[in-house]
């Protein structure tokens, strides 16, 4: 998954960037909201950490400009305000979620689960596909609860096809979603990362749909031929 921090604040900003880096996340980061607004046009994130004050463009005039685009993305909203009127004009931008300053990083990260989870139509941060289940809280994932290790990589694929089971992902998408901006991206490597999962989780859970892409199943509700 992966996740826009726009913040000005240099500290604030490479800390929250290291501690979502740690949580298994993608990461990209602007200390403008210029810069910021640019990167939520033009790149695909699964949810966004926006602060309010914001130099060059705030925060709210960022947020209505991409809902007035049709930028459904989720967004928690930080800032160091907290007056109500500043909450409900946030809201009424389009934010989905709010968090004043100083905050916990855990509840940040508590409250971004929360979008990612509510935007793919989960309830709790244990997603399921039969009996593999990944803990997006502890960025983990186990069968028939027994841990199963994967490199930083192998978990980010395997967390975004489970945040779609059921639905084909394209190998672009997934280059979109699991790497940021920054990173040398390549496709072919997710067709590494894929093999490399099929051995530790079953042949038969991540299926090939020739020419579209991924799609995660539950083999058991797989009909047998």
């Amino acid at each position: 998954m992966r996740i826009l921090v726009v913040e000005d604040n240099p500290d604030l900003r490479e800390q929250l960037t290291k501690s979502l880096e740690q949580a298994g996340y993608a990461v990209d980061a602007a200390g403008n909201g210029e810069d910021g607004q640019f990167l939520g046009e033009t790149e695909p994130y699964d949810a966004v950490v926006l602060d309010l004050g914001l130099p060059k463009v705030d925060g709210v005039t960022v947020l209505k400009a991409w809902r007035a685009q049709g930028k459904a993305t989720p967004v928690l909203i930080l800032t160091a305000r907290d007056r109500w009127s500043d909450k409900v004009e946030g809201f009424d931008a389009g934010a989905d979620d709010y968090l004043a300053k100083p905050f916990h990083t855990e509840e940040l990260l508590a409250r971004l689960r929360a979008l990612l989870r509510r935007a793919a139509g989960h309830a709790t941060s244990a997603i399921d596909c039969g009996d593999l289940r990944i803990d997006t809280r502890a960025a983990r994932a186990t069968i028939n609860g027994e841990p199963i290790r994967l490199t930083s990589h192998e978990y980010k694929v395997l967390a975004y096809l489970m945040h779609h089971r059921g639905r084909v992902v394209s190998r672009n998408e997934l280059v979109e979603h699991i790497y940021d901006q920054d990173f040398d991206r390549d496709s072919n490597t997710i067709e590494v990362f894929v093999g490399r999962l099929r051995k530790k989780i079953g042949q038969d859970r991540i299926m090939t749909e020739r020419g579209l892409g991924y799609r995660l199943i539950d083999p058991a509700e797989t009909p047998s031929a």
